[in-house]
């Protein structure tokens, strides 16, 4: 399947020729959807890391 989205095989028929066109385009949607999924976990790790200066001040139930 490797070899036909890279277009190693040379396909005569135009209905797989769209389907590898299809494919390569998925393929690179879900790699454009991976990035920005990384980025976004990254940012939200980051921002667990700093302290929640508004929270801080608030009275919470307990006390």
């Amino acid at each position: 399947m490797a070899k036909a989205l890279v277009g190693y095989r040379v396909a005569s028929d135009p209905r797989l020729m769209l389907e590898t066109v299809e494919l390569r385009r998925r393929v690179r949607d879900l790699e454009f959807l991976v990035e920005r999924l990384q980025r976004d976990n990254d940012q939200l790790r980051e921002d667990l890391r700093q302290p929640d200066v508004v929270a801080a001040g608030m009275p919470t139930i307990a006390g």
